[in-house]
């Protein structure tokens, strides 16, 4: 497959029609106009075979999750999505590969509006870098640094059905978390949660001008929540008896690995946010509403960092509290 034939494919599966988009795939760069009245909001992440998805997944999988991931960014910013670029960097043109990937990515896409509007193709080891852009009213953005003493903590979905679902597939040590008994219902359900998350675009536009700050969770919650302390000169105190999780969850994961799972697992990419605790009720009345469970998990306190309560209220060691790249 030449690398014009691969830019075409793309082009005709991805190249969504908006009107704007003035200049699209085919030209050195693309040309596009921001809406009157609002900021552009711009993410990037990259996802490397082996290191954040198993070597043996699905291309129309890997499709969905270069686009998802970065569309949970957008929604931890309140941002409604409109364009994206894509660097692809290939082995080889695997047409079918590529059709499958195209697939996945596209599929999103149309779910989101999202129109394709460039990018780039080499070869090397198995690569997908997304640049996504969305759009949010000025001044309207969800930060990391808006947190305040007294605020209400609250995560949408469950957590640690994604580090679960990689445990499914024996992945590294993690296969050790499952049951051997688990049902294949529940296997399904956790890979699925890894291979495809949802991003939380409809909550996060819903936290516009509610939350006080807002981050999606990738890296672990512990983690996640700790870059919202560190940002916002706060502390935050989760219990562990409120952090959700799915019957599938339950039902596939060994007792004393589930608390690690859901505080350090990461890939789930739902959203962690603090609000006042005079708005808590009504938005969860508005959160509830919308099909999506979100539970209250904590508060922000004086001090720094995130303490984790156990089950009988005591202060949790936490020999991991998320995903480094570089350790």
């Amino acid at each position: 497959m030449a690398e014009f034939d691969l830019i075409e494919l793309f082009r005709s599966r991805c190249a969504r029609v908006r009107a704007d988009v003035t200049l699209g795939i085919g030209d050195d760069a693309a040309v596009v106009a921001v809406p009157a009245g609002c900021e552009l909001v711009v993410c990037t992440d990259t996802l490397v075979a082996g290191v954040h998805f198993p070597l043996h997944t699905q291309a129309a999988d890997i499709g969905w999750k270069a686009l998802a991931v970065n569309l949970s960014d957008l929604a931890a910013m309140g941002a409604t999505p409109a364009w994206a670029t894509l660097a692809l960097t290939l082995p080889d043109a695997n047409r079918a590969f590529v059709e499958h990937f195209a697939s996945g990515f596209a599929e999103l896409a149309e779910q989101h509006a999202l129109a394709l509007i460039g990018g780039d193709t080499t070869r090397g080891p198995l690569t997908a870098s997304v640049t996504a852009f969305g759009f949010v009213p000025i001044g309207m953005a969800l930060r990391r640094d808006g947190a305040r003493v007294g605020d209400a903590v609250l995560v949408t979905g469950t957590m640690g059905d994604a580090a679960a679902g990689l445990g499914c597939v024996g992945e590294q040590e993690r296969d050790t978390a499952i049951v051997p008994s688990a049902p294949e219902s529940a296997r399904i359900a956790l890979r699925a949660r890894l291979d495809r998350p949802q991003p939380r675009i409809a909550v996060g536009e819903m936290l516009r001008g509610r939350a006080s700050a807002c981050i999606d969770v990738s890296d672990g919650l512990v983690a996640d929540l700790g870059h919202i302390a560190a940002a916002s000169g706060v502390g935050i105190e989760i219990e562990l008896a409120r952090v959700p999780a799915s019957e599938a969850f339950r039902a596939a994961v060994v007792a004393d690995r589930q608390s690690t799972l859901q505080l350090a697992g990461g890939d789930d990419y739902e959203l962690a946010f603090t609000i006042a605790e005079a708005d808590v009720e009504a938005a969860l009345a508005a959160l509830r509403a919308s099909g999506l469970p979100t539970t209250r998990i904590g508060r922000v306190v004086r001090g720094s960092g995130v303490l984790v309560l156990d089950r009988d209220g005591n202060p949790m060691d936490l020999p991991r509290r998320g995903w480094e790249h570089f350790t």
